[in-house]
């Protein structure tokens, strides 16, 4: 059985409610039932708006899905299911594998399991999951992600940026901290091809900002360097062709400057691993810390 798993938006809520529903309703008898049992269209195209879901498919047909949100700086899973049919044939490991693509610069991933359903406890403890809260009848169970990567090339480093990319919606900001030649463009580069825009992601130093439209009717990019600003305020003498809040804004020698564009961001910090090359060495590794930050 081959098992595909690939991210989705509100327009494929009737495939999740139809997963959803036939998972949630083949489990025992619970008290209070489940909460997903009351999905209905309209609720789960809500929910897959916020920051969409996965959708697993065996030839072509759907088995599995989950809706991602987001609680603080953790990746929080919701409405995790897997057709009765599908069971036992790797789905919910796909669907875990790809929840953590999803979640590169996540503190952490949480999920809610019914105490009343012990196998589904066991098979997140078996993933590394470990509790850490309990509310009758739900266990809270939170598996911890690293939040700092080495770079040791350019390539690596646009692989970290593509892997990222393709966890951005609409309204995410990104900023960039490093020093002159660090990789912060290079960073961005594979945030342009995680989020299929159009090409020539280039330094914006001397333009201040760039729009890069979207090649799959997602988020455009707004990659800007602040270097030069005075005040994000001036990007409304910019004449963006893309809306803030329908895009993906990128935001080089940002900090400290444009925290005030969204309400939560992805801090990206690149420093240089100088102190450990060898003398004569022509390699320059990076380091890369993630951090997203909310209401701060």
């Amino acid at each position: 059985m081959s098992v595909v798993v690939r991210r989705v938006g509100p327009d494929a809520a009737a495939e999740v409610l139809a997963v959803v529903r036939e998972s949630f309703g083949a489990r025992p008898p619970l008290d209070p039932p489940a909460d997903a049992l009351g999905e209905d269209l309209d609720s789960v195209r809500r929910l897959l708006s916020v920051r969409g879901g996965l959708l697993a498919t065996v030839d072509d047909v759907p088995v599995g899905c989950a809706v991602l949100d987001v609680r603080g700086d953790a990746l929080v899973l919701r409405r995790f299911g897997v057709t009765p049919a599908a069971q036992g044939g790797g789905v919910a490991t796909a669907l875990l594998d790809a929840a953590l693509d999803a979640a590169v610069g996540r503190s952490a991933i949480v999920v809610l399991a019914r105490e009343e359903l012990p196998a589904t406890v066991a098979f997140w403890q078996r993933h590394g999951f470990v509790e850490t809260a309990r509310v009758p009848p739900c266990v809270e169970l939170s598996l911890q992600l690293p939040t700092t990567f080495e770079a040791p090339d350019a390539e690596t480093m646009r692989g970290l940026g593509e892997r990222v990319g393709r966890t951005l919606v609409a309204g995410d900001l990104v900023v960039l901290t490093g020093e002159l030649g660090a990789g912060k463009t290079t960073f961005t580069q594979g945030l342009g091809t995680g989020l299929q825009v159009r090409g020539g992601v280039t330094s914006p130093t001397f333009v201040i900002a760039r729009v890069h439209p979207s090649l799959v009717a997602g988020p455009d990019l707004v990659h800007v360097d602040a270097y030069r600003l005075g005040g994000l305020d001036e990007l409304d003498d910019l004449d963006l062709d893309a809306s803030l809040d329908s895009a993906v804004t990128v935001v080089e020698w940002g900090a400290g400057l444009a925290e005030a564009l969204a309400e939560a961001r992805l801090e990206v910090v690149i420093e240089r691993g100088l102190g450990d090359r060898p003398d004569g060495d022509e390699i320059d590794p990076r380091r890369v810390s993630l951090r997203w930050v909310v209401g701060q």
